[in-house]
């Protein structure tokens, strides 16, 4: 195992971008260290955004002072003599500005790409996780394993700290783990992580990709030219079908996770125990504890799956067993995620705001039963009757919040229609109280009363966390 160099943020020999017409599209988070990194290497860069507000002249002025031009409210033309595009990973490829570019026969990058081509020679591999649930969380736990067993490491990538601010920063690293959106991987062609791992996938962001077919295949990008495993999710066949039309390097292996004993070549569950048969010797015979059900927080069924796919990640780089026990025992999840909030007259209250899909949903409802369910928002086009009939059987009840509830009211109608449904036509700061209200009339001790929404939450809420943060508030005011 080597230990990873990272190059300074001010390149000393020549750069492949002195001189170069580089235009940055999006600033916020990807966008500003993409333009000074480009900048201190001698390029030209035009930074171009699509908004004028007050944080967007902040940091156009921050760029103009270090002599980068800047155009706000104007993303669609592409500036004269550009050669390259960079750009903010959420920016659809279907934008004026990417047609201009494919005319002129100028490349377009994401800032992954960009953040993998400045490595230095010595720079720290990537082990990198995609999926449609659970991304961040795999990389929270993958990166605990990897501390544990006294490896430098940093979780990295679209779960908050930029790429780029960690290969070029002055911090040294042996192994990064990198969290990776479908649009992130859209805009990064060369990369080659050690090893990558999609946790699953289910219908999402397909107004940006166009198509089912087209999102996968970005998901799929993290398994080119892998070195060591491409992890795959035995469920999700789906995966394992990207595994397969992957070009790997020779010797890259698909390793999968599932939650059933595993089969040769597999990480999986066996009587409590999270069990490895992919990184033993003689894995025909032979499988290597690795920790306990207990020892992941929480041990919902689709938890101990993302604990399995940072297990086997981790396990390709060669980390012992005992550091995946004492990895996944340290990690603690981010607010919002499935979190226990109270215990009121023998019911529990459990906040999973982070449930913004029908996928993250369902995963949430199968690790309780009975529920009184409390779920609406946006849809974002989503469908739900799949979720209300896989579910159906769990329900105690449903309180409906947000504009599209009407959504699931009907998919409840259609597949459980002896599940009693309060509606709650309200959008005001009083309406989470409400619900949580109608949801402890509905619930009898031994339920668990469930946000789980199915659904984004800007028709009523800043973001998932204030969301959840109400749902919190109003459990802690029915308890006073």
């Amino acid at each position: 195992m080597g230990s990873g160099q990272v190059t300074s943020s001010v390149p000393s020999g020549p750069s492949e971008f002195q001189g170069k017409h580089v235009t940055v599209a999006g600033l916020g988070v990807s966008g500003l260290p993409a333009a000074k990194a480009l900048h201190a290497r001698g390029a030209i860069v035009t930074a171009v955004n699509d908004g004028d507000d007050a944080r967007a002249r902040e940091q156009a002025a921050e760029l103009e002072a270090l002599g980068i031009t800047v155009r706000l409210g104007d993303g669609a033309t592409l500036p004269e003599g550009t050669e390259l595009i960079v750009t903010a990973p959420g920016w659809q490829p279907g934008k004026p500005l990417f047609q201009a570019a494919e005319e002129a026969g100028v490349p377009v990058w994401g800032d992954v790409e960009l953040a993998w081509r400045l490595r230095g020679p010595d720079a720290a591999p990537w082990l990198a996780v995609t999926g449609t649930n659970g991304k961040t969380t795999t990389v929270q736990m993958l990166a605990s394993i990897l501390k544990a067993a006294g490896l430098r490491t940093a979780a990295v990538g679209n779960i908050g700290v930029s790429l780029l601010d960690a290969v070029l920063g002055d911090e040294q690293y042996d192994v990064l783990a990198v969290e990776l959106s479908s649009y992130q991987l859209h805009w990064a062609p060369s990369l080659r992580a050690y090893s990558g791992a999609v946790l699953n996938l289910a219908p999402d962001h397909l107004d940006w990709h166009g198509s089912m077919d087209a999102y996968a295949a970005d998901k799929g990008r993290i398994y080119e030219g892998n070195q060591v495993a491409c992890v795959y999710n035995v469920a999700d066949p789906r995966t394992e079908d990207l595994v397969r039309e992957a070009d790997v390097e020779e010797g890259c292996r698909a390793v999968g996770f599932t939650l059933q004993a595993p089969a040769v070549s597999q990480l999986g569950v066996v009587d409590g125990i999270l069990v490895d048969r992919a990184f033993v010797e003689n894995r025909q015979k032979n499988a290597q504890e690795l920790a306990e059900v207990s020892d992941v927080d929480p041990p919902a069924p689709h938890n101990i799956a993302n604990a399995l796919a940072a297990a086997a990640l981790a396990r390709s780089f060669g980390v012992p067993a005992q550091a995946v026990r004492d990895g996944l025992r340290a990690f603690k999840p981010d607010a919002h995620r499935i979190a226990h909030v109270a215990d009121l007259d023998g019911v529990a209250y459990v906040d999973d705001s982070k449930a913004t899909n029908t996928h993250a949903a369902e995963a949430s409802l199968a690790a309780y039963e009975p529920i009184v369910w409390i779920a609406g928002g946006l849809a974002k086009g989503a469908e739900f009757d799949e979720l209300v009939a896989n579910s159906a059987k769990r329900l105690r009840g449903v309180v409906l919040i947000g504009a599209d509830r009407a959504l699931i009211r009907e998919a409840l109608a259609r597949h459980a229609p002896e599940v009693p449904v309060v509606d709650l036509d309200r959008t005001d700061t009083g309406a989470m109280l409400q619900a949580v209200t109608e949801a402890k009339r509905l619930a009898q001790a031994g339920d668990t009363v469930l946000l789980a929404p199915a659904c984004a939450s800007m028709d009523m809420f800043t973001n998932y966390n204030q969301r959840g943060d109400a749902f919190a508030a109003a459990v802690r005011e029915l308890g006073a």
